[in-house]
């Protein structure tokens, strides 16, 4: 009996292989595939958002099961007919759904060849869910016109067993996405009106010694961003409220949520947005600042810059907390901005949440340098986030106030210090260090 049950084993284990390899055979692209001609072929800035938008493997399990028609913009219409500022928008790292959806919107999965275009209006799905009808007729003097605005003007231009492309004169938009667009270039959200009259504000307390006057929407909060801010870092769960209450005029917390996202997304950054989520409260209190109308700039050391952080400069109480304040900046600024201010004034002094320190900034080999000396850092990825509430700008280092570095003595750090490496699939480094500090302290159980 056991081996009649053996082979029953040995049986339903090839049958197994042999599905497995048929199924990864059917995944696999053949060479003559019409994907493969789209990213060879002469729409080259089609080819190039198809890749940026990470919709190969997509499209790669579309034509596995059935034939694509492609309505694919000629390069010009891409280059130089298309508005600087949406194509900027569909090239930030924050928008990438919006350029995927309009990638999809011009793909419909079935094959509609010239020969086979219909003599009355009607509408085929395509692979974006939202918007999923194109539609597909005939002008006055029988031209074909896809989505009621773009002439076919290379009709079958590439054919392969799997599909084919179809080279039309301009971009198709969806909806939805240009309601995406016109919602992120509303200036709705960043404007800026001053407030009546001039508040008192009690200098022991710190809060305003009368009610001040309605502050109306969009206006600049009435006390200083150091008054609102919780009272000291600390490891608390949550931030108490801040002096003169909240207007909840932004949706902060939604705004910080997706600079963090699009961290995630931009890849090299997990170890900043650990340290937001995970280690410390400063997400929940950036949000709950920017509800309150005020505006922030973030100087963001990558990860390779955050694994050279030693065990000495963490180990202090509330270490996290301080090292993220000083790379607060309570100010809009993006690369644009503070270049042009480096390039007319020499060396700009910005001012931070970590009272009373401030970061200098000059300009250096074509791009802006933080600090001074061998605690400085350059701005590595520019804009990388901009809402116009919040800016996210990458620096290649960690920095330092110029006080702190005067006082490390040179030999705080030990040459035979193993500086650990950073798996991005698991905590930060930081988390792992609290995550002791706690357990030697009693004050945790378990960091899982």
């Amino acid at each position: 009996m056991s081996y009649y049950n053996a082979l029953k084993l040995i049986f339903f284990t090839i049958l197994l292989t042999s599905i497995n390899s048929s199924t990864a055979l059917q995944n696999q692209i053949n060479s003559n595939s019409v994907l493969v001609a789209l990213l060879d072929s002469h729409y080259t800035e089609l080819s190039e958002l198809v890749e940026k938008a990470l919709l190969l493997q997509t499209l790669e399990q579309t034509v596995s099961h059935h034939n694509i028609t492609i309505f694919a913009p000629n390069n010009e219409a891409l280059e130089k007919q298309m508005d600087p500022e949406f194509k900027r928008f569909l090239l930030e790292p924050r928008n990438l759904k919006s350029l995927q959806n309009l990638l999809l919107f011009h793909i419909i999965p079935s094959r509609v060849g010239s020969n086979e275009w219909p003599a009355d209006e009607t509408h085929h799905k395509t692979l974006y869910e939202s918007d999923n009808h194109l539609q597909l007729t005939r002008g006055k003097s029988g031209e074909k016109i896809v989505g009621g605005v773009a002439k076919l003007t290379r009709p079958d231009d590439v054919t392969r067993p799997d599909g084919l492309i179809h080279g039309i004169e301009r971009l198709l938009v969806p909806r939805s996405v240009q309601e995406d667009f016109n919602r992120r270039r509303s200036l709705t959200s960043i404007s800026a009106v001053l407030p009546e009259g001039a508040p008192v504000v009690d200098p022991r307390t710190h809060r305003l010694k009368k009610p001040a006057a309605p502050v109306p929407a969009g206006a600049p909060p009435v006390l200083p961003i150091y008054d609102a801010m919780a009272p000291g870092p600390s490891l608390a769960p949550a931030p108490a409220p801040g002096p003169g209450g909240s207007h909840r005029h932004f949706d902060g917390e939604s705004q910080v949520k997706d600079f963090i996202h699009t961290l995630l997304h931009y890849g090299g950054y997990n170890e900043l947005a650990d340290i937001l989520v995970n280690l410390t409260s400063l997400a929940t209190e950036m949000g709950r600042l920017v509800s309150e109308g005020y505006v922030l700039t973030v100087l963001a050391p990558n990860d390779e810059a955050m694994a050279k952080l030693t065990t000495d400069e963490l180990s202090d109480p509330g270490a996290p907390e301080q090292i993220m304040y000083y790379h607060l900046i309570p100010e809009y600024q993006t690369e644009e901005s503070m270049y042009n201010s480096v390039r007319r004034f020499g060396k700009v002094q910005y001012d931070t949440l970590r009272l009373p320190h401030k970061v200098v900034a000059e300009e250096a080999d074509g791009s802006v340098k933080f600090g001074q000396g061998e605690g400085s850092a350059y701005l590595f990825d520019p804009d990388i986030y901009t809402d116009g509430r919040i800016s996210v700008q990458g620096i290649d280092g960690v920095l330092f106030p110029v006080e702190e570095m005067k006082e490390k003595p040179a030999s705080k750090v030990s040459p035979a210090t193993v500086t650990k490496v950073v798996d991005k699939q698991r905590r930060g480094k930081l988390l792992e260090v609290a995550c002791s500090i706690g357990g030697a302290l009693g004050r945790f159980t378990s960091c899982n």
